[in-house]
């Protein structure tokens, strides 16, 4: 006979919950890098897209202040446990941004300036799901948090929302980042605490 206690695998949060499990509200924004802070001037600043076949689409600072923004209101959740509510963004949706860019992959690598890379699913980056986001909190983006202009995924954990980001490689097949070449979660869902492989 088979005994399972119903705490065993965990309750579903109650309906309303913003707090994923593990994760406590973190009043400040802590700052959380893998490396030194890169400071890059908006002159040289560059994002560049490059298909699977190797096309490259890019955009200089002036082309991305050009293109239709949004401010979207969103909830950040860091794998070191914190959650921050309520954090107000200013950026060009990933929808806009690849709207001219035929592709057929499945798959994305975004690098940074200093070297960092995440991967992600596209299908993560599109459908108002994704911004490149230039202004926090009313004010350009500070360099500690990502500025000029950074990634912003906020369905999932922060480090998927690559800072200081220069482009993004459309690829048919997963090719994993830094933090997930070293045993962080392939995919990253704060919700499921897919915080390590295994998770």
């Amino acid at each position: 006979m088979t005994i399972i206690s119903r705490g065993f695998h965990g309750r579903r949060p109650p309906e309303g919950t913003k707090l994923p499990p593990g994760q406590y509200e973190a009043t400040g924004f802590p700052v959380l890098s893998a490396g030194p802070t890169p400071h890059v001037e908006k002159s040289s600043w560059e994002l560049s897209v490059t298909t699977e076949d190797g096309r490259r689409h890019t955009w200089d600072w002036a082309a991305l202040m050009a293109l239709p923004s949004e401010s979207p209101t969103v909830d950040l959740h860091c794998v070191t446990k914190w959650s921050k509510f309520g954090t107000e963004w200013r950026g060009v949706s990933l929808d806009v941004l690849l709207a001219d860019v035929e592709t057929a992959a499945e798959h994305a690598l975004v690098t940074s300036y200093g070297g960092y890379t995440t991967n992600l699913p596209l299908e993560d980056l599109l459908d108002g799901k994704a911004w490149i986001t230039y202004s926090y909190g009313g004010d350009d983006l500070a360099p500690e948090h990502g500025g000029p202009a950074r990634l912003l995924v906020p369905h999932l954990y922060l480090w998927k929302s690559a800072k200081w980001v220069r482009g993004i490689e459309l690829l048919e097949s997963d090719t994993p980042g830094f933090w997930e070449s070293v045993g962080y979660h392939n995919y990253g869902d704060p919700w499921r605490e897919q915080r390590y492989q295994g998770d």
